[in-house]
C-alpha cells in the first residue's frame, strides 16, 4: 500500500508537469465522453418513448389472445373466457394494471368520407393507467363507463372525416357469423397522440356497447397487463401464464410488436459500439500523450531504475498516470453530459423533422433519457480500453536499460 501511494504521488506530479498538454487531453476525453453519453441519451429517449407509446396503445407488457387471433384478428377468434372468469383469475393477482378489450377492424363513416380504423371497446376505469393519453386532455370528454353510448376518435381522424364533436358517425364491422354489424355513434371526445398515424388509427367505444353491437355476450378479444418495467416482463408473464390454460396464447410485448423488440435490442448494442468507436478515436491522443511523457522522462526513468526501482513499479506508475488522466476526463465528460441533458428533460421540439420521425413511430418531441447504467458503461469501457492502450508505452518505459537511459541525449 505504501508503494502504491508513492507511485500515485509520482504519477499525479508527472501528469501536471506539462499542464497544457494534460488540459488539452482532458478536454478531448471530456468532450468525447460527453458526446457518447449525450447521443446515447437522445437515442434512449427516442426508443423509450416509442416503446412506451406503443405499449400504451396496444400491447401492454403482456397480452393474452385466442391462439389464432394475431393471424386473423376477427371477432370469431375471441377469447373463450368470459369477463366474469377473467375477473376471478386476475383481480386478486396483484398486477400493476390490467384490462380486457374488444379490438376489431372496422370502418368509420361520416357524412363526407370513410376510413378503416381499429375499433377498441374498453372499460375506461380499467384502461385509465394503461391508456397512452390523459383523459383530462381529451377535447370534449372520454367515455364515462363501459356502457357509454358515445365514441372517442383522434383529432386527425376527425379532420380526415371532416367531422367533429357532437356529430354522428357510423361504425361497421363483422359479427361472429360474418354478417355486418353497424351502429351510429355521436362523437363525445377527440384525443391527441404523439403521432398523427395513431390519431387516425383508433376509435374508442364502451366495451359493453361493443359487445352488444357485435353480439358476443361478455367475451373479449384480448387482455392486457402492465408490470413495473417494460424491460423486465418475465414476472408478469409467469403470473399470467400460470392462471390460464392452452385455450389462450400468452405473449410478451416484444413478441407481439417484433419491430419494437428488435429496435430495443439494436439500441442496446448500439450504445456499446458507439462508446467503443468514440474511444478508439480518443485512444490515439491518449497513447500519444503517454508516449511523449515517457520520452521526456527517459533519463529520469533510467535514474530511478539505477537507484533500485523495479521495472514493475515503472510500469505501474505510467498506468496509474493514464488512469488518473482518464478518470479526470470521465468526470468532466459525465458532468458536462448531466449539465446539458437535465435542462432538456422537458423535451426538445423536433417538429421540423416531425414527418420523418413519424415514419419511425416517434413523436415530434424528444425527451432525452440519462441512465446511470449508460454512464457506468461508458466509464467502464473507457477505463478498460484506456488501460489496454497505456500498456504499450508503460511496458516500453519499464524495459529501459538504466545506463542507456541515463546517457540518452
Amino acid at each position: 500500500m505504501h508503494l502504491f501511494g508513492v507511485l500515485f504521488q509520482l504519477a499525479w506530479r508527472n501528469l501536471w508537469r506539462n499542464h497544457r498538454r494534460t488540459i488539452i487531453m482532458l478536454g478531448a476525453i471530456g468532450v468525447g465522453v460527453w458526446a457518447m453519453i449525450f447521443m446515447t441519451a437522445l437515442t434512449r429517449g427516442m426508443v423509450d418513448q416509442m416503446v412506451t407509446d406503443s405499449i400504451g396503445i396496444l400491447p401492454g407488457h403482456v397480452q393474452i389472445h385466442n391462439p389464432d387471433y394475431l393471424d386473423d384478428p376477427s371477432i370469431s377468434n375471441r377469447i373463450s373466457y368470459t369477463d366474469t372468469e377473467l375477473r376471478q383469475k386476475f383481480e386478486s393477482a396483484g398486477f400493476e394494471s390490467w384490462a380486457s378489450r374488444v379490438r376489431v377492424p372496422a370502418i368509420v363513416t361520416s357524412e363526407r368520407d370513410s376510413r378503416g380504423v381499429t375499433l377498441l371497446g374498453v372499460d375506461p376505469v380499467a384502461e385509465k393507467d394503461i391508456s397512452f393519453f390523459d383523459y383530462a386532455e381529451v377535447e370534449g370528454r372520454f367515455l364515462s363507463d363501459s356502457g357509454d353510448k358515445g365514441i372517442v376518435i383522434g383529432g386527425k381522424l376527425a379532420d380526415k372525416l371532416e367531422t367533429g364533436l357532437g356529430k354522428r358517425i357510423v361504425i361497421m364491422s363483422q359479427d361472429p357469423d360474418n354478417d355486418i354489424a353497424d351502429r351510429g355513434f355521436r362523437i363525445v371526445g377527440l384525443y391527441s397522440a404523439n403521432t398523427s398515424a395513431v390519431e387516425e388509427a383508433y376509435a374508442y367505444i364502451g366495451k359493453s356497447t361493443a359487445q352488444a353491437m357485435l353480439g358476443i355476450g361478455d367475451t373479449s378479444t384480448e387482455v392486457v397487463f402492465l408490470g413495473t418495467e417494460y424491460r423486465n416482463v418475465e414476472p408478469v408473464y409467469e403470473a399470467v401464464a400460470e392462471r390460464v390454460d392452452e385455450r389462450v396464447s400468452v405473449q410478451r410485448w416484444y413478441e407481439i410488436d417484433t419491430y419494437l423488440g428488435t429496435m430495443l435490442g439494436v439500441m442496446d448494442g448500439f450504445v456499446l459500439v458507439w462508446v467503443i468507436v468514440i474511444f478508439l478515436a480518443l485512444s490515439f491522443g491518449l497513447v500519444n500523450t503517454l508516449v511523449m511523457a515517457v520520452f521526456e522522462r527517459v533519463r529520469e526513468i533510467g535514474l530511478m531504475l539505477a537507484l533500485g526501482m523495479k521495472p514493475g513499479s515503472i510500469l505501474g506508475q505510467i498506468i496509474i498516470e493514464s488512469m488518473l488522466l482518464l478518470t479526470l476526463g470521465l468526470a468532466t465528460g459525465n458532468l458536462l453530459a448531466w449539465a446539458t441533458i437535465m435542462p432538456l428533460r422537458d423535451g426538445i421540439d423536433i417538429s421540423i423533422v416531425g414527418e420523418g420521425m413519424e415514419m419511425w413511430g416517434a413523436s415530434s418531441m424528444l425527451y432525452p433519457k440519462l441512465y446511470l447504467g449508460d454512464m457506468v458503461l461508458a466509464s467502464v469501457v473507457v477505463l478498460l480500453l484506456g488501460f489496454l492502450a497505456s500498456l504499450s508505452p508503460a511496458w516500453r518505459a519499464s524495459r529501459y536499460e538504466p545506463v542507456e537511459a541515463i546517457t540518452k541525449a
